[in-house]
C-alpha cells in the first residue's frame, strides 16, 4: 500500500476582478508526517514564479468543511452549498481560494483509509526519532 497521496485539484482564486482565474494545485498527504496536509501551487500560478506549498494539520482541512477553522497562516471554512474557502497568509499578503468541497472530502478520505483519523500516533517512531535528536546532542 502505497504511503502517500497526491490529488490535483482547481483553486479559483479570489480577486478583485469579477472572474476568478482556476489556477492548479495539489493536495499531499503522507503517511510519514500523519497530522500534516500540504498543498502545493506550481510557480506560474505565484506572485513569485516559485512553487508554494502551505502544511497544515488535517484536522483543520476537516473540520474547516463544516464550519470557520484557524486562527493563523492557514484558514478554512465553508463557502455556499459545494465551496470551501482557503486562505493563505503570508507577510507578502493573503492568498484566498476556493476549492469544490467534493474533492477536499475525496481526498480526506483517501488519507483516512491509509491513516484513520485518531490513529495517527500509530504512524510515528518516537523511539527513532529521540534518537535521532540526541545523536546530534553529543
Amino acid at each position: 500500500m502505497s504511503t502517500v497521496i497526491e490529488q490535483p485539484v482547481e483553486a479559483r482564486l479570489v480577486a478583485a476582478a469579477p472572474r476568478m482565474p482556476s489556477i492548479p494545485a495539489t493536495l499531499h498527504y503522507d503517511r510519514c508526517d500523519p497530522f500534516a496536509v500540504r498543498m502545493t501551487f506550481p510557480a506560474p500560478a505565484t506572485l513569485e514564479g516559485v512553487e508554494v506549498c502551505w502544511t497544515f494539520s488535517r484536522e483543520l482541512l476537516t473540520t474547516g468543511l463544516h464550519e470557520p477553522e484557524g486562527h493563523g497562516d492557514v484558514r478554512v471554512r465553508p463557502y455556499g452549498y459545494d465551496r470551501t474557502v482557503l486562505e493563505f497568509h503570508a507577510p507578502e499578503g493573503t492568498a484566498v481560494v476556493h476549492v469544490r468541497t467534493g474533492e477536499l472530502r475525496r481526498f480526506l478520505e483517501a488519507t483516512n483509509e491509509l491513516v484513520p483519523t485518531g490513529l495517527e500516533h500509530l504512524q510515528l517512531d518516537l523511539d527513532h526519532d529521540l534518537v535521532e535528536l540526541m545523536r546530534d546532542a553529543y
